[in-house]
């Protein structure tokens, strides 16, 4: 007896859990979820938004002029200027010059050009990642346009959904006794059918949301976790502050070859100049990405003398940047390509369902308990 009492305690709490954390965070869920099925095709949708330049076919393939060239260039262009930093976009095919007027304080007001790496033609100002209806729309799912305040309330719109998914999944297993896995029952009401396909839905989608919920969370950290990162290099900066200023600079490409040399199986993403944002008086600061599905997304820096040439240090990020790299592409999918992405937008539209049918059972138990008044 007591035992059947202590089962229907917890039930009866679990439920209220399950009840709550829908009630609070559906509308904030909905949101997320409807602007998060644009966001797993960004990058196709921006292409055919503001596709990427058309580039003449290489004469010579695999040839490249020298990264020290485009940045003559860029500076030829605009007289008086330095450069702060070279960007390398659509798989290495572009390359973006970032030079700015010397002497003015961190960070710089700078002017970004772009050139095709394989011949050296410019090509004018570069595409941003995320411009107009993406731009509005990423916003909005990740900082609700409020910047660190909204970001962390969606980060408890996040444990919200967690706990919902959990309270759920304990609600669901003794009503499996009673019915086959499965059963949406025919004949009887309307709501009881979408109770049924409410609770076969939620079951079915709950490692989904569990995997989405969580890497959400972390997401909204990003801020947080990206002004740690730069008080770190900061930091290992200072270190070098008392170090002998260079007497001459070593090519651009030479630093990067010493650090494709350090980590050859990454991707380039930015190459930033002596004594600029995110690097040091005395060095070059060459950042690559990861190459797996996994790690695409993950940074890693080499420290690079401007000098000689020569790698000095290649520090490690720090624990919580790269929980944070690594959950990027788990919430959107696009860690497999295409066919993920189309699996990922299937499961986010069974979730809105879900959302929806949970909301009409709340509002339709209470018109029923009104009428029963």
């Amino acid at each position: 007896m007591t035992t059947t009492a202590t089962t229907s305690d917890s039930l009866r709490t679990w439920m209220l859990v399950h009840k709550w954390t829908s009630l609070v965070s559906t509308a904030f869920l909905l949101m997320l979820c409807i602007t998060g099925l644009p966001l797993i095709f960004k990058e196709e949708i921006q292409h055919a938004i503001d596709p990427p330049p058309a580039l003449a076919a290489p004469t010579t393939p695999g040839a490249i002029v020298s990264a020290d060239t485009i940045a003559a260039n860029a500076l030829a262009a605009r007289p008086g200027e330095a450069m702060v930093a070279l960007w390398f976009q659509y798989d290495g095919n572009i390359i973006v010059a970032q030079s700015a007027a010397p002497a003015t304080p961190m960070p710089r007001p700078s002017t970004p050009q772009a050139f095709d790496w394989r011949s050296g033609q410019s090509l004018g100002p570069p595409r941003a990642e995320s411009s107009g209806f993406m731009l509005v729309v990423e916003k909005l799912h990740t900082e609700l346009f409020a910047g660190l305040p909204g970001a962390l309330f969606l980060g408890v719109m996040g444990l919200m959904l967690v706990l919902a998914v959990v309270s759920g999944v304990v609600l669901y297993a003794p009503f499996m006794r009673r019915l086959d896995f499965g059963t949406v029952r025919q004949g009887g009401s309307t709501r009881l059918k979408w109770l049924d396909l409410h609770n076969l839905l939620g079951v079915v989608t709950v490692v989904w949301a569990l995997v989405v919920g969580v890497t959400g969370i972390i997401n909204t950290f990003h801020d947080l976790a990206a002004a740690a990162v730069r008080e770190n290099f900061l930091d290992l900066a200072a270190s070098y502050r008392n170090a002998p200023p260079p007497k001459r600079f070593t090519s651009i490409d030479a630093a990067i070859a010493a650090a494709r040399l350090a980590k050859p199986d990454g991707t380039l993403q930015s190459v930033w100049y002596p004594g600029t944002r995110f690097s040091t008086p005395q060095h070059y600061a060459v950042f690559q990405h990861g190459t797996t599905p996994l790690t695409k997304r993950m940074l890693y820096v080499a420290l690079i003398d401007a000098e000689t040439g020569k790698l000095t240090d290649m520090p490690d990020m720090p624990w919580y940047a790269k929980a944070l790299f690594v959950s990027q592409p788990l919430h959107f999918g696009d860690y497999g390509g295409l066919p993920l992405k189309i699996i990922w937008a299937l499961l986010d539209i069974i979730t809105i369902v879900v959302l929806g049918s949970g909301l009409y059972l709340w509002l339709d138990r209470r018109k029923l308990r009104t009428r029963g008044a």
